[in-house]
């Protein structure tokens, strides 16, 4: 039997990469679960049951580039190699126009969506393109926002367009060492970042309408259609969203 692969899924401990890492278990890899909390990260690990033991609990907050090199080196002293990496990790802030955002709030969205995701995506790079065999995947988690912004979301946005910068520069530099690097933008799944668009969210035209939502199992079975690609095939952007989301068209 052969040595399974290898994945490093960043903001692990809960929503969107809590079931992406457990789809990864669930499908045979061994996954290195990654947040800033250590016992949020053991009980995703725990939930998944008997493919737990094939995952590992490494703490780390991805907006200090110093802890994210040594996350890396500790996963290549442990497993040699890393054949994916999700870049999920990512937060948001209460609704703002540009005026009431404070500098300190944006920095902190900065820093962790946009600066984080580099640090993993810079040190994945380093990982993948010395070890042997020579290569590996890495999924960016974009957003519905990395395409069209939500009213008082200036940070969470600009920082979503910048992602999708990220992957389209990584994708062409990957090429020469079967780098794959693409990208999941993922609208309005249900999780408890998500619960307050059951009662109602702000809309272009000033209104606040409920919308609906997806099952967090829809993005995962999504995300792991681009996991398990070969490396000579790469879904550069998906998008994956609520049905009736108000994104397309005018709503």
């Amino acid at each position: 039997m052969s040595n399974p692969k290898i994945a490093l899924v960043t903001g692990a401990g809960s929503g969107i990469g809590q079931a992406c890492a457990t789809a990864l278990l669930n499908d045979g890899w061994q996954v290195v679960f990654t947040g800033r909390r250590q016992d949020a990260l053991e009980a995703a690990i725990a939930a998944a049951g008997e493919a737990g033991s094939r995952g590992v609990a490494m703490p780390c907050d991805v907006a200090d580039d110093k802890a994210v090199a040594a996350l890396f080196e500790q996963v290549r002293q442990r497993f040699g190699r890393l054949d994916l990496l999700f870049n999920n990790a990512g937060m948001g802030l209460p609704v703002a126009t540009p005026d009431e955002l404070a500098a300190d709030a944006w920095r902190r969205v900065v820093d962790t969506n946009l600066n984080g995701a580099f640090f993993c995506l810079s040190q994945a790079f380093k990982l993948m393109r010395h070890q042997s065999p020579q290569g590996g995947r890495i999924i960016n988690n974009g957003s519905i926002s990395a395409h069209a912004p939500r009213p008082g979301s200036i940070a969470y946005t600009a920082t979503k367009h910048a992602v999708s910068g990220l992957t389209r520069t990584a994708a062409l530099d990957g090429r020469p060492f079967d780098i794959a690097v693409g990208q999941i933008d993922i609208g309005n799944v249900a999780s408890s970042m998500t619960d307050r668009m059951v009662k109602g969210v702000p809309q272009a035209d000033g209104s606040v309408r409920p919308e609906p939502r997806m099952e967090l199992e829809d993005v995962a079975a999504t995300f792991m259609a681009m996991a398990r690609l070969p490396l000579t095939a790469n879904v550069l952007f998906m998008t994956v969203m609520a049905t009736k989301m108000p994104f397309v068209g005018r709503g």
